[in-house]
Protein backbone atom coordinates (compact mmCIF):
# COMPACT_ATOMS: atom_id res chain seq x y z
CA UNK A 1 0.00 0.00 0.00
CA UNK A 2 1.66 3.48 -1.09
CA UNK A 3 1.84 6.40 1.46
CA UNK A 4 -0.71 8.41 -0.89
CA UNK A 5 -3.21 5.49 0.71
CA UNK A 6 -2.21 5.69 3.82
CA UNK A 7 -3.31 9.73 3.99
CA UNK A 8 -6.28 8.89 2.45
CA UNK A 9 -7.15 6.84 5.32
CA UNK A 10 -6.91 10.26 7.53
CA UNK A 11 -9.84 11.93 5.55
CA UNK A 12 -12.33 9.38 6.72
CA UNK A 13 -14.60 11.15 9.37
CA UNK A 14 -13.85 10.58 12.72
CA UNK A 15 -16.63 7.69 14.29
CA UNK A 16 -19.20 9.28 17.02
CA UNK A 17 -19.22 6.11 18.97
CA UNK A 18 -16.38 6.38 21.18
CA UNK A 19 -16.95 9.79 22.42
CA UNK A 20 -20.70 8.41 22.84
CA UNK A 21 -19.35 5.84 25.40
CA UNK A 22 -16.05 5.94 26.76
CA UNK A 23 -15.77 2.45 28.19
CA UNK A 24 -13.62 1.86 30.88
CA UNK A 25 -10.16 -0.06 30.11
CA UNK A 26 -10.30 -3.72 31.26
CA UNK A 27 -7.07 -5.85 30.90
CA UNK A 28 -6.08 -8.11 29.08
CA UNK A 29 -8.88 -7.14 27.14
CA UNK A 30 -7.46 -3.80 26.57
CA UNK A 31 -3.84 -4.86 25.86
CA UNK A 32 -5.33 -5.75 22.45
CA UNK A 33 -6.42 -4.11 19.35
CA UNK A 34 -9.51 -2.16 19.27
CA UNK A 35 -10.45 -1.83 15.94
CA UNK A 36 -13.69 -0.03 15.77
CA UNK A 37 -11.35 2.80 16.13
CA UNK A 38 -9.62 4.63 13.89
CA UNK A 39 -6.12 5.17 14.90
CA UNK A 40 -4.16 2.93 17.52
CA UNK A 41 -0.25 2.67 18.41
CA UNK A 42 2.00 0.51 21.03
CA UNK A 43 4.83 2.64 21.51
CA UNK A 44 7.77 0.70 23.15
CA UNK A 45 11.18 2.43 23.83
CA UNK A 46 13.97 1.76 26.38
CA UNK A 47 17.80 2.74 27.31
CA UNK A 48 20.37 -0.10 27.26
CA UNK A 49 23.32 -0.53 29.28
CA UNK A 50 25.98 -3.02 28.90
CA UNK A 51 24.95 -6.48 30.26
CA UNK A 52 28.52 -6.94 32.52
CA UNK A 53 29.58 -3.14 33.50
CA UNK A 54 26.70 -1.00 33.15
CA UNK A 55 28.02 2.30 33.31
CA UNK A 56 26.93 4.94 30.98
CA UNK A 57 23.53 3.53 28.43
CA UNK A 58 24.84 2.57 25.11
CA UNK A 59 21.78 2.88 23.01
CA UNK A 60 18.50 3.76 22.76
CA UNK A 61 15.64 2.25 21.01
CA UNK A 62 12.06 3.05 19.49
CA UNK A 63 9.69 0.17 18.30
CA UNK A 64 5.88 1.33 17.07
CA UNK A 65 3.12 -0.37 15.14
CA UNK A 66 0.48 2.00 14.43
CA UNK A 67 -3.29 0.01 13.82
CA UNK A 68 -5.71 2.21 11.42
CA UNK A 69 -8.92 1.83 10.28
CA UNK A 70 -8.84 1.52 6.56
CA UNK A 71 -11.22 2.36 3.64
CA UNK A 72 -12.91 -0.79 3.10
CA UNK A 73 -15.80 -1.76 5.09
CA UNK A 74 -15.65 -4.56 7.99
CA UNK A 75 -17.91 -6.70 5.78
CA UNK A 76 -16.14 -6.14 2.42
CA UNK A 77 -16.32 -10.38 0.69
CA UNK A 78 -12.50 -9.41 -0.62
CA UNK A 79 -9.31 -11.09 1.79
CA UNK A 80 -7.45 -8.28 -0.06
CA UNK A 81 -9.66 -5.43 0.78
CA UNK A 82 -8.06 -2.24 3.09
CA UNK A 83 -10.22 -2.89 6.18
CA UNK A 84 -7.18 -2.30 8.62
CA UNK A 85 -3.76 -0.66 7.76
CA UNK A 86 -0.61 -1.19 10.21
CA UNK A 87 2.79 0.87 10.22
CA UNK A 88 5.71 -0.45 12.36
CA UNK A 89 8.68 2.20 12.96
CA UNK A 90 12.04 0.90 14.10
CA UNK A 91 15.32 3.14 15.33
CA UNK A 92 18.11 2.58 16.83
CA UNK A 93 20.14 5.35 18.97
CA UNK A 94 24.08 4.75 19.42
CA UNK A 95 24.79 6.66 22.31
CA UNK A 96 28.74 5.82 21.96
CA UNK A 97 29.14 6.63 17.92
CA UNK A 98 26.11 9.43 17.73
CA UNK A 99 23.97 7.90 15.23
CA UNK A 100 20.53 7.11 14.73
CA UNK A 101 19.68 3.88 12.29
CA UNK A 102 16.22 3.31 11.55
CA UNK A 103 13.26 1.35 9.42
CA UNK A 104 9.65 1.38 8.76
CA UNK A 105 6.86 -0.72 7.44
CA UNK A 106 3.53 0.20 5.75
CA UNK A 107 1.00 -3.18 5.29
CA UNK A 108 -2.57 -3.95 5.00
CA UNK A 109 -3.90 -5.88 7.77
CA UNK A 110 -3.59 -10.01 6.49
CA UNK A 111 -3.34 -13.36 8.29
CA UNK A 112 0.69 -14.16 8.70
CA UNK A 113 1.91 -10.75 7.23
CA UNK A 114 0.62 -7.81 8.98
CA UNK A 115 -1.88 -9.02 12.28
CA UNK A 116 -2.84 -7.39 15.87
CA UNK A 117 -4.70 -9.20 18.20
CA UNK A 118 -7.88 -8.34 20.01
CA UNK A 119 -7.83 -10.10 22.97
CA UNK A 120 -4.62 -9.30 24.19
CA UNK A 121 -1.05 -7.71 22.92
CA UNK A 122 0.47 -9.74 19.84
CA UNK A 123 1.41 -7.61 17.05
CA UNK A 124 2.98 -8.71 13.94
CA UNK A 125 4.49 -6.86 10.71
CA UNK A 126 6.28 -9.54 8.75
CA UNK A 127 9.14 -10.50 10.85
CA UNK A 128 8.85 -7.21 13.45
CA UNK A 129 6.40 -8.49 16.31
CA UNK A 130 5.42 -7.34 19.98
CA UNK A 131 3.63 -10.26 22.19
CA UNK A 132 2.53 -10.37 25.52
CA UNK A 133 2.40 -13.52 27.52
CA UNK A 134 -0.44 -14.63 29.30
CA UNK A 135 -0.82 -13.98 33.10
CA UNK A 136 -3.14 -12.06 35.23
CA UNK A 137 -2.84 -8.47 34.59
CA UNK A 138 -3.00 -7.00 37.85
CA UNK A 139 0.38 -8.74 38.57
CA UNK A 140 3.36 -8.01 36.06
CA UNK A 141 3.41 -8.60 32.43
CA UNK A 142 6.04 -10.52 30.55
CA UNK A 143 6.11 -9.40 26.82
CA UNK A 144 8.50 -10.55 23.83
CA UNK A 145 9.82 -8.30 21.25
CA UNK A 146 11.43 -8.86 17.59
CA UNK A 147 12.67 -6.56 15.12
CA UNK A 148 14.76 -7.34 12.14
CA UNK A 149 16.14 -4.55 9.67
CA UNK A 150 19.25 -4.62 7.08
CA UNK A 151 21.24 -2.97 9.52
CA UNK A 152 20.79 -4.17 12.73
CA UNK A 153 18.22 -6.70 14.87
CA UNK A 154 17.31 -6.59 18.16
CA UNK A 155 15.34 -9.66 20.48
CA UNK A 156 13.88 -8.36 23.84
CA UNK A 157 12.36 -9.73 26.67
CA UNK A 158 10.66 -7.16 29.14
CA UNK A 159 8.77 -7.47 32.39
CA UNK A 160 6.48 -5.07 33.83
CA UNK A 161 7.26 -4.66 38.29
CA UNK A 162 3.89 -2.79 38.49
CA UNK A 163 0.26 -3.13 37.15
CA UNK A 164 -0.68 -1.03 34.21
CA UNK A 165 -0.50 3.20 34.82
CA UNK A 166 -3.76 4.74 33.83
CA UNK A 167 -3.32 7.87 32.35
CA UNK A 168 -5.92 10.58 32.84
CA UNK A 169 -9.13 9.95 34.40
CA UNK A 170 -8.96 5.92 34.33
CA UNK A 171 -7.15 5.80 31.47
CA UNK A 172 -8.87 8.45 29.48
CA UNK A 173 -6.80 11.70 28.60
CA UNK A 174 -7.40 14.57 28.00
CA UNK A 175 -6.47 15.87 24.85
CA UNK A 176 -7.97 19.66 24.74
CA UNK A 177 -11.08 21.49 26.07
CA UNK A 178 -13.52 20.05 23.74
CA UNK A 179 -15.70 17.30 25.22
CA UNK A 180 -14.37 14.90 22.46
CA UNK A 181 -11.11 15.37 22.10
CA UNK A 182 -9.45 12.57 24.30
CA UNK A 183 -8.12 9.13 23.74
CA UNK A 184 -7.92 5.89 25.80
CA UNK A 185 -4.07 5.82 26.82
CA UNK A 186 -2.10 3.15 29.47
CA UNK A 187 1.33 2.68 30.32
CA UNK A 188 3.44 -0.02 31.29
CA UNK A 189 6.57 1.80 32.93
CA UNK A 190 9.70 0.70 34.96
CA UNK A 191 9.85 -2.64 32.46
CA UNK A 192 13.27 -4.70 33.43
CA UNK A 193 14.52 -5.65 29.81
CA UNK A 194 17.30 -7.84 28.39
CA UNK A 195 18.46 -7.40 25.39
CA UNK A 196 20.29 -9.10 22.12
CA UNK A 197 21.70 -6.78 19.83
CA UNK A 198 22.91 -7.97 16.49
CA UNK A 199 24.87 -4.91 14.23
CA UNK A 200 28.13 -4.87 12.36
CA UNK A 201 28.63 -8.80 12.89
CA UNK A 202 28.38 -9.07 16.13
CA UNK A 203 26.28 -9.50 19.07
CA UNK A 204 25.92 -7.74 22.25
CA UNK A 205 23.85 -8.74 25.12
CA UNK A 206 22.20 -5.61 26.86
CA UNK A 207 20.02 -4.69 30.03
CA UNK A 208 18.36 -1.37 30.98
CA UNK A 209 14.81 -0.46 31.26
CA UNK A 210 11.74 -0.05 29.04
CA UNK A 211 8.49 2.02 28.44
CA UNK A 212 5.31 0.80 26.44
CA UNK A 213 2.35 2.93 25.41
CA UNK A 214 -1.02 1.91 24.14
CA UNK A 215 -3.52 4.26 22.92
CA UNK A 216 -6.02 4.63 20.60
CA UNK A 217 -8.62 7.03 19.64
CA UNK A 218 -10.81 8.72 16.84
CA UNK A 219 -8.27 11.73 16.06
CA UNK A 220 -4.29 11.79 16.13
CA UNK A 221 -4.72 15.23 17.57
CA UNK A 222 -8.32 14.94 18.66
CA UNK A 223 -10.96 16.18 17.15
CA UNK A 224 -11.57 20.52 18.06
CA UNK A 225 -14.26 22.21 18.89
CA UNK A 226 -12.97 25.18 17.21
CA UNK A 227 -10.55 26.08 14.30
CA UNK A 228 -8.10 27.68 17.01
CA UNK A 229 -8.23 24.82 18.58
CA UNK A 230 -6.83 22.43 16.46
CA UNK A 231 -3.07 21.22 17.18
CA UNK A 232 -0.17 20.70 15.03
CA UNK A 233 1.98 18.40 16.83
CA UNK A 234 3.12 17.61 20.39
CA UNK A 235 5.97 16.92 22.32
CA UNK A 236 5.96 13.82 24.98
CA UNK A 237 7.68 12.41 27.21
CA UNK A 238 8.09 9.11 29.60
CA UNK A 239 10.74 8.84 32.09
CA UNK A 240 11.99 5.57 33.61
CA UNK A 241 13.42 6.94 37.33
CA UNK A 242 16.25 5.58 39.18
CA UNK A 243 14.02 5.13 42.42
CA UNK A 244 11.47 3.44 40.58
CA UNK A 245 9.55 6.45 39.49
CA UNK A 246 7.96 7.46 36.17
CA UNK A 247 7.30 10.62 34.91
CA UNK A 248 5.32 10.92 31.92
CA UNK A 249 4.79 14.24 30.20
CA UNK A 250 3.11 15.62 27.07
CA UNK A 251 1.90 19.17 25.25
CA UNK A 252 -0.26 19.53 22.46
CA UNK A 253 0.80 22.73 20.27
CA UNK A 254 -1.39 24.76 17.88
CA UNK A 255 0.25 26.53 14.74
CA UNK A 256 1.29 29.60 16.08
CA UNK A 257 3.23 27.70 18.85
CA UNK A 258 1.31 28.25 21.77
CA UNK A 259 0.21 25.40 24.09
CA UNK A 260 -3.15 23.78 23.14
CA UNK A 261 -3.23 21.21 26.40
CA UNK A 262 -0.75 19.84 28.57
CA UNK A 263 -0.79 17.13 30.52
CA UNK A 264 1.03 13.82 32.71
CA UNK A 265 1.84 12.50 35.24
CA UNK A 266 4.12 10.93 37.96
CA UNK A 267 3.76 7.62 39.67
CA UNK A 268 5.75 6.90 43.08
CA UNK A 269 7.53 3.25 43.55
CA UNK A 270 5.04 2.28 45.74
CA UNK A 271 2.44 2.60 42.99
CA UNK A 272 0.64 5.76 43.87
CA UNK A 273 -0.19 8.29 41.33
CA UNK A 274 -0.39 11.95 40.68
CA UNK A 275 -2.05 13.14 37.57
CA UNK A 276 -1.20 16.39 36.17
CA UNK A 277 -3.76 19.10 35.18
CA UNK A 278 -3.56 21.26 32.11
CA UNK A 279 -2.39 24.25 33.81
CA UNK A 280 -0.03 22.51 35.90
CA UNK A 281 2.91 21.51 33.52
CA UNK A 282 5.21 23.82 31.71
CA UNK A 283 7.41 22.83 29.16
CA UNK A 284 10.14 25.99 28.46
CA UNK A 285 12.45 24.85 25.57
CA UNK A 286 16.52 25.92 26.44
CA UNK A 287 18.15 24.99 23.47
CA UNK A 288 17.40 24.17 19.73
CA UNK A 289 19.27 21.61 17.40
CA UNK A 290 18.09 22.02 13.43
CA UNK A 291 18.19 19.10 11.34
CA UNK A 292 20.46 19.10 8.39
CA UNK A 293 18.36 16.84 6.45
CA UNK A 294 14.49 18.80 7.46
CA UNK A 295 15.96 22.58 9.00
CA UNK A 296 13.43 21.60 11.53
CA UNK A 297 14.25 23.38 14.91
CA UNK A 298 13.85 20.73 17.64
CA UNK A 299 14.15 21.45 21.61
CA UNK A 300 16.52 19.07 22.69
CA UNK A 301 16.76 20.82 26.21
CA UNK A 302 14.06 21.58 28.62
CA UNK A 303 13.23 23.07 31.44
CA UNK A 304 10.18 21.46 33.26
CA UNK A 305 7.83 22.87 36.16
CA UNK A 306 5.76 20.20 37.60
CA UNK A 307 3.52 19.74 40.25
CA UNK A 308 6.61 17.45 41.53
CA UNK A 309 9.07 19.66 41.18
CA UNK A 310 11.47 21.72 38.60
CA UNK A 311 13.64 19.38 36.27
CA UNK A 312 16.13 19.26 33.17
CA UNK A 313 15.02 17.75 30.22
CA UNK A 314 17.68 17.04 27.59
CA UNK A 315 18.92 14.88 24.92
CA UNK A 316 21.43 12.60 25.25
CA UNK A 317 22.59 12.91 21.49
CA UNK A 318 20.82 15.54 19.25
CA UNK A 319 20.77 14.22 15.51
CA UNK A 320 17.71 11.67 16.64
CA UNK A 321 14.68 13.13 13.51
CA UNK A 322 13.51 9.78 12.10
CA UNK A 323 12.41 10.05 8.71
CA UNK A 324 8.77 7.93 8.21
CA UNK A 325 7.74 9.96 4.84
CA UNK A 326 7.49 6.79 3.26
CA UNK A 327 4.85 5.37 5.45
CA UNK A 328 3.37 8.37 7.41
CA UNK A 329 4.19 10.66 5.33
CA UNK A 330 6.09 12.85 8.11
CA UNK A 331 9.56 13.68 10.16
CA UNK A 332 9.68 13.61 13.85
CA UNK A 333 12.12 13.90 16.51
CA UNK A 334 12.43 10.64 18.79
CA UNK A 335 15.37 9.60 20.81
CA UNK A 336 16.91 8.67 23.96
CA UNK A 337 16.94 11.59 26.99
CA UNK A 338 17.95 12.19 30.43
CA UNK A 339 16.30 14.26 33.97
CA UNK A 340 18.32 15.96 35.60
CA UNK A 341 17.12 18.46 38.70
CA UNK A 342 17.93 22.27 37.86
CA UNK A 343 21.25 21.93 40.07
CA UNK A 344 23.86 21.73 38.02
CA UNK A 345 26.13 19.20 39.94
CA UNK A 346 23.65 16.71 40.92
CA UNK A 347 23.06 13.42 39.91
CA UNK A 348 21.09 12.30 36.87
CA UNK A 349 17.31 11.31 37.76
CA UNK A 350 16.06 9.01 35.10
CA UNK A 351 16.22 8.14 31.67
CA UNK A 352 13.75 7.67 29.15
CA UNK A 353 12.37 9.03 26.05
CA UNK A 354 11.70 11.90 24.37
CA UNK A 355 9.47 12.38 21.21
CA UNK A 356 8.65 16.35 19.13
CA UNK A 357 6.06 16.22 16.34
CA UNK A 358 5.10 18.78 13.84
CA UNK A 359 8.17 20.87 13.68
CA UNK A 360 9.31 19.97 10.34
CA UNK A 361 5.47 20.14 8.92
CA UNK A 362 1.94 19.91 10.43
CA UNK A 363 1.26 16.38 11.55
CA UNK A 364 -1.63 15.23 8.48
CA UNK A 365 -1.86 11.79 9.71
CA UNK A 366 -5.28 12.13 11.24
Amino acid sequence: MRRRSLLALAALPASPALAADPARLRFPRDFGAHPQSKLEWWYLTGILFAEARPAEPLFGYQLTFFRLKGPAASDHPSTLAARQVMIGHVALSDLRQGRLLHEQRLARVLPGLAEAGENDCRLQLRDWWLRREPGDPARASRYQARFNAPSFALDLQLQSQQPPLLQGDGGLSKKGPGAAQYSHYYSQVQMLTQARLRRDRQELRLRGLSWLDQEWSEQLLGSPAAPQDQAVGWDWAGINWQDGSALTLFRLRRADGSVLWSGGSWRSPQGGTRNFASHELQMQPLRLWQSPASQARYPVVWLLSTPVGEFKLQALMDAQEVDARLSTGMRYWEGAAELRSTDPVAPRLGLGYLEMTGYAGAMRLA
